[in-house]
């Protein structure tokens, strides 16, 4: 079971390594998120394989990384499409507001 463990540690190294190559030379910026997507990602799966290995309560980190990981894609999402949000500088007006007093 052990050789199951470390042959799992390994693949989750090399995913590690390619990833923080592609952050860092990423060609466009949703390349790089995607990459660090992967990297949260295995992130989780290392400390899930670690919680696995040494029977510590290390998953409710990996609980809680996980749902962050999904927010910073979302909040990437929203950036690249150009959503300013109710209050930014591309925010309409409402017409029911009344500017002339």
């Amino acid at each position: 079971m052990r050789t199951v463990f470390v042959v799992a540690a390994l693949a989750l190294f090399i995913t590690f390594v390619v990833s923080l190559v592609r952050i860092l030379r990423g060609p466009t910026e949703p390349d790089r998120m995607m990459a660090a997507q992967i990297f949260g990602t295995t992130g989780v799966a290392v400390l899930l394989l670690l919680a696995r290995i040494t029977h510590e309560a290390i998953i409710d980190v990996a609980l809680v990384l996980s749902p962050l990981a999904a927010l910073a894609a979302v909040a990437f999402s929203r950036r690249s499409a150009g959503g300013q949000g109710e209050r930014g500088e591309g925010a309409r007006r409402s017409p029911h507001r009344d500017d002339e007093a």
